[in-house]
């Protein structure tokens, strides 16, 4: 029950501060120009103490037209709304929007306060009783408790005291076992102890201590002093009211909607997928590109709308869609928003995010599909849909857990998907069978064009594979991909080259003419070889068939690549090598110079031999000579 927050909404001077006054004991208007003007401009806050000695939260907000932004940013964590009706006046406009709002974050119990009963007779009691049932029907309101209350002379507050405390004590368990959340409503510096931030804690559980970062900056701090409801605590737990003292910021590091949460469990976004409902009562229709005022949590920032499968929305209606953010938001799959135009000012209705971290979608009926998915489908089907928009990014597994399905069994989902085959699942990494068939045919495009103007290569170097399939992500992702590619038989792998797997190398006749030129200029040359420029010379005409026999005959061992502009053919170099072990048995060191005269060459193409030889092992450089490594 104390981990409970009640709201008041309602019209301008209908007596919600008076009413919780009466409540608690407690005065929620603390600026100066409050108590002149008798109308609250800030949020209020106080709390009620239960039959059990533990309190719960109040939330006092604003009632006027002009301050609905500051409304907005408490009445997102409330659990008991207490709407507020003054008996002499009635319903009003603001009395409607207000219960729209209410409506659109989700809020699903409340009661009513007909406030100032003391000012009328009973027979118009009755009468505005029965005006305010009729205006509730068909909202989260219709059937809730209508209670005749004066905060003047304290008729009615006994009863309407316990009726929210019964309501309290109905009230569903808090979700305490996720990563906490803190949308900051106020931030201060308090002598002696620094920054301080208060907000309502809406999921999860702050320790004393704890590590904490501010979103959407990132700025890391530490919860040095915790406090409810004025007590300081070692643990807040989700659905209090709490205050912060936290070392390593200052009060200039935090901006108007910030939040404070645990490191890493939010990600910032300037895309929301969203479901959005407009409001019956709205005065106009809402289009594609309209620019909107965007409330989240205590946030508020301008944003502009995308349609997928229509241009307009009319009043009353629901629709998938995207917003774009003017600024950067930390918000979670699940929540919920306001929508609000500011010329004229007017609520025009609000949704729920789908998703936090959206993809930028083209203007259909597929996109609009997919968010329907999002909203509706049952557990393995959300999951199937994130990762078919995701694929071409290669997700990591436990950042899509994190991000969109911690409280659900996103493994066994995952699992079942695999085993499907509608997932492809590669270490970290998932990919959508859909995007997998596709990079898999883009790769054998990719290699059918290789092997068309490389026919003698086995296939392609797997650096360049990756480069050329997979630019926008990292080595390991690729080689995984690459790796699933192979099993789903798109591509073959062997070693560090990829090729098609229908694909075998096979030589013309005139590559066979080629080589078998090239092997002659080498055999005449014996240890005195030319460089490959001048071996090419030979070969003007044919220059790119040239280039991929020569590569051949090196790949094959026909002939040896001792430098980069020093190659042999295979038996003048294994002629070579018997002549070292030859003078190597005479005697233990073999001199550069001994060797040279023993292959008639000069110093510069027996030293490339020495230092093959020395590169593969057979041989070990001491001091001026070389020694054999093995004379078996």
């Amino acid at each position: 029950m104390s981990n409970s927050i009640v709201g008041t909404a309602g019209h301008v001077d209908h007596g919600k501060t008076l009413l919780i006054k009466a409540l608690t004991g407690m005065d929620t208007d603390r600026l100066a120009e409050e108590k002149k003007r008798g109308i609250t401009i800030e949020l209020g806050f106080a709390y009620l103490t239960l039959p059990n000695g533990e309190r719960a939260g109040i939330v006092d907000v604003p009632g006027h037209e002009r301050f609905v932004r500051n409304m907005l940013a408490g009445a997102g964590s409330i659990d008991l709304a207490m709407l507020v009706v003054a008996a002499d006046e009635g319903i009003m406009p603001q009395t409607r929007e207000h219960l729209a709002i209410l409506k659109t974050l989700g809020i699903k119990r409340g009661l009513v306060a007909l406030n100032k009963a003391d000012l009328v007779e009973e027979d118009w009691l009755a009468m505005v009783a029965l005006d305010i049932e009729e205006e509730l029907r068909g909202s989260f309101l219709e059937g809730a408790p209508i209670m005749a209350v004066s905060a003047a002379t304290g008729q009615g507050i006994d009863s309407l005291r316990q009726e929210i405390f019964a309501m309290l004590a109905a009230a569903p368990p808090k979700k305490t076992g996720i990563p906490f959340r803190l949308p900051i409503d106020r931030a201060f510096t308090m002598g002696g102890f620094g920054t301080v931030v208060t907000g309502t804690l809406i999921e999860g559980s702050l320790a004393l201590g704890q590590d904490v970062a501010l979103y959407p900056s990132g700025l890391a701090a530490k919860a040095r002093r915790i406090h409810v409801h004025g007590d300081e605590v070692e643990r807040a737990a989700a659905g209090q009211r709490v205050a912060v003292n936290l070392a390593g910021l200052k009060v200039s590091d935090i901006s108007k909607g910030d939040l404070v949460a645990q490191p890493d469990s939010l990600e910032n976004s300037r895309l929301l997928d969203v479901v959005i409902q407009i409001d019956a009562d709205c005065s106009r229709e809402i289009r594609h590109n309209s620019r909107l005022h965007l409330y989240h949590g205590t946030a508020d920032m301008l944003c502009s709308l995308t349609l997928f499968d229509r241009d307009v929305i009319s009043p009353g209606g629901r629709a998938y869609a995207q917003l774009r953010l003017a600024q950067p938001l930390a918000a979670k799959t699940g929540d919920r928003f306001v929508l609000r135009f500011y010329s004229p000012m007017e609520t025009v209705g609000g949704g729920i995010i789908l998703d936090a971290v959206a993809v930028r979608a083209k203007r259909d009926g597929l996109a609009a599909g997919r968010l329907e998915i999002k909203e509706k489908g049952d557990l393995t089907q959300r999951v199937a849909a994130i990762f078919a928009e995701r694929s071409a990014n290669f997700p990591n597994i436990e950042q899509i857990r994190r991000r969109y399905f911690l409280e659900e069994d996103f493994c066994g989902a995952l699992k079942k998907l695999a085993e499907q085959g509608k997932l492809i699942v590669s270490e970290s990494t998932a990919v959508h069978r859909d995007y997998a068939d596709e990079l898999g045919k883009r790769a054998q495009n990719i290699l059918s064009k290789y092997h068309g103007e490389n026919p003698l290569h086995e296939g392609m170097a797997a650096p360049e594979f990756y480069t050329r399939l997979l630019p926008h992500v990292g080595k390991t992702v690729a080689e995984n991909a690459v790796q699933s590619l192979a099993g789903m038989g798109f591509v073959r792998k062997s070693g560090n080259t990829i090729a098609h797997t229908n694909f075998a190398a096979k030589a013309t006749d005139s590559h066979k003419k080629i080589a078998d030129k090239i092997l002659a200029i080498y055999g005449e040359a014996g240890f005195t070889t030319p460089t490959p420029e001048e071996v090419a010379a030979n070969f003007a005409k044919e220059k790119r068939d040239f280039t991929q026999v020569f590569q051949s005959l090196i790949k094959r061992g026909e002939v040896v690549a001792l430098t980069p502009q020093i190659h042999i053919r295979k038996d003048f170099f294994e002629q070579a090598l018997q002549i070292f072990i030859t003078l190597a048995k005479a005697k233990d060191e073999v001199a550069l110079a001994d060797f040279r005269d023993a292959i008639a060459a000069s110093r510069k193409y027996a030293l490339a031999l020495l230092e093959y030889f020395d590169k593969k092992g057979i041989t070990k450089k001491v001091g001026e000579g070389r020694i054999l490594l093995d004379k078996n």
